[in-house]
């Protein structure tokens, strides 16, 4: 048995992984999904990383995967909770000293974005959350996710600088979601092997594939450690 921590990305709670915690736990592994703080402009990725390992404890054999913005605090759990794994699903992968707030433009996401925007008929980007978070996710789960929208990350998250000075020495995996509208699997797929130099997997959904594709998505956290 394995314990995995998931964290959520911006604007979401713990909940938005209930789906995929059900199924690695009819699997047989612990499962720990907490909220991070919201609504305080003064709480920094530190402290996102404080609430976590303090909602997890002291756990044996753990396995961090971090969401969208949740790859800026992933990695500075897993280094305090000595993982055996770190995966980063859709992931803003960060580089050290880079605050949050530029990762978009440094990234090359801007550009990549605009150009998915072009082809796909302004798809990419919709200002429609239906449309570029949750199109294939079913009405009454987008529409509570929606509901439980909160403010987070907050000012200083994302304007301080991503406070670790190299990545963390733990194992590490990039997934891409292929119908994913917000950070199209293409601009992914280059991040991964420009900032980690890993070779992204790759599931099918869009950028919530966690409401849409939670068995997938478990089974892919799962095979990875063998």
């Amino acid at each position: 048995m394995s314990t995995f921590v998931l964290i959520h990305g911006g604007g979401d709670v713990g909940w938005s992984w209930h789906l995929v915690a059900a199924e690695l736990e009819a699997r047989g592994h612990e499962v720990y999904a907490p909220d991070l703080p919201a609504d305080d402009d003064s709480l920094t990725l530190d402290d996102y990383a404080d609430a976590v390992v303090a909602a997890v404890g002291t756990r044996p054999d753990t396995v961090v995967v971090g969401h969208s913005f949740g790859a800026f605090t992933a990695p500075l759990v897993a280094e305090r909770l000595s993982s055996r794994l770190l995966v980063l699903a859709a992931g803003m992968i960060p580089v050290p000293g880079e605050p949050p707030e530029r990762w978009w433009a440094d990234s090359g996401y801007l550009a990549a974005a605009e150009e998915q925007a072009a082809r796909d008929g302004g798809l990419t980007g919709n200002d429609d959350p239906y449309v570029s978070f949750y199109q294939d996710v079913p009405r009454d789960l987008a529409d509570e996710a929606l509901r439980q929208e909160r403010a987070h990350p907050s000012a200083a998250a994302m304007e301080r600088p991503w406070p670790l000075e190299t990545w963390p020495d733990i194992p590490t995996r990039f997934v891409a979601f292929t119908d994913d509208r917000f950070f199209p699997a293409s601009f992914l797929r280059r991040l991964s092997l420009e900032r980690l130099g890993i070779v992204a997997d790759e599931v099918p959904g869009g950028h919530c594939a966690m409401l849409s594709r939670p068995r997938e998505i478990a089974e892919l956290l799962v095979g990875y450690l063998d």
